[in-house]
């Protein structure tokens, strides 16, 4: 019993007991969302332009543009302590208290089924999460759980993935991810971020792979032209076999806390060329909607999703993926 007690075999032991990963009947799209995303998210809700609804009024806004049936959305499992434990040591869930709440680890659960879905279908989209402020030990931001690490963990025990690459394009840098990952070389991180911002962590700076940092009122063609260069050095430093896309909308021109100048034209053009990189590179992708604070980012996402799913990057009936289809 002791021999297998170590924290390896206990967090792998965890994930494979886990009900997070379920199976999805192919009539599905693996688009993930709940209702409860939007129960008293986080606290933003008390954000003045923050739309604590955001979550939602992306899928009413997929479905009557006739993109999406709702039925063939995904609900996911909330996450339990047990799984959270995979990540998160107890002290730091005991530290919490009454914060947790059902929106927060329903998400969780979302990016975590993410991975597994994205592996399947070729590509996946959690509606919400994204929680990049958090790291194992460590909350902020208003990010309590740290949905990208645990739902790379759980990639790596149950998809038999070794290489990852977190491609982190929301406003802020994402010191989370970057310090639970700092000593691992199976995850590859590309974070292109304001770093006249929050959340200023020189230290976890040192973690990123591919550090890319723009001044405020960076504007949109700047920004694409940076992108462009990035994803170029990624595709020839690191072949991974699964993207996690932090699609942050923040970025936007006038976002509260972003400071970037990024117009919504921009924001569907980047997402275009990440979703287009893994897709010629015959890559799972799964998307997180991260950051924005503005009343507009629910309308962008949906544009944006409406616009990879008319490139053909994305596909919003059967099983077919990016995978399948090839480049």
């Amino acid at each position: 019993m002791a021999a297998s007690s170590s924290p390896e075999d206990l967090r792998r032991s965890r994930i494979l007991s886990s009900k997070l990963y379920f199976d999805v009947p192919p009539s599905k799209v693996p688009l993930i969302y709940s209702s409860d995303y939007n129960i008293s998210f986080l606290g933003m809700e008390k954000l003045h332009p923050f739309d604590s609804s955001k979550w939602g009024r992306i899928c009413q806004f997929l479905a009557s543009e006739g993109v999406l049936d709702k039925s063939c959305i995904i609900e996911p499992e909330e996450a339990s302590k047990e799984d959270l434990l995979v990540v998160h040591p107890d002290k730091y869930l005991d530290s919490l208290q009454s914060s947790s709440t059902v929106a927060k680890i329903l998400v969780v659960g979302g990016s975590v089924l993410a991975a597994k879905l994205a592996k399947e279908r070729g590509w996946a989209i959690n509606v919400g999460g994204g929680f990049h402020h958090c790291s194992a030990d460590e909350g902020g931001g208003f990010c309590a759980y740290a949905d990208i690490s645990l739902c790379i963990h759980f990639a790596f025990v149950r998809l038999n993935i070794s290489r990852v690459m977190i491609i982190d394009l929301d406003a802020h840098q994402g010191n989370g991810h970057e310090v639970d990952f700092s000593n691992d070389k199976r995850v590859y991180i590309l974070d292109m971020y304001n770093s006249e911002v929050y959340p200023l962590d020189l230290v976890s700076r040192r973690y990123i792979n591919q550090n890319i940092e723009i001044p405020s009122g960076t504007i949109t063609d700047v920004y694409l032209k940076k992108l462009d260069e990035a994803l170029e050095v990624a595709k020839q430093k690191f072949d991974p076999e699964l993207v996690v896309y932090n699609a942050g909308t923040d970025i936007l021109d006038r976002d509260p806390l972003g400071c970037l100048k990024i117009s919504p034209e921009g924001i569907i053009k980047r997402d275009e060329k990440v979703f287009a990189f893994a897709r010629e590179k015959g890559i799972p992708i799964l998307m997180l909607t991260s950051g924005g604070y503005m009343k507009s980012s629910a309308r962008v996402i949906a544009d944006s999703i409406i616009n990879l799913f008319s490139k053909q990057l994305i596909h919003m009936s059967g099983t077919q993926g990016i995978a399948e289809t090839g480049s």
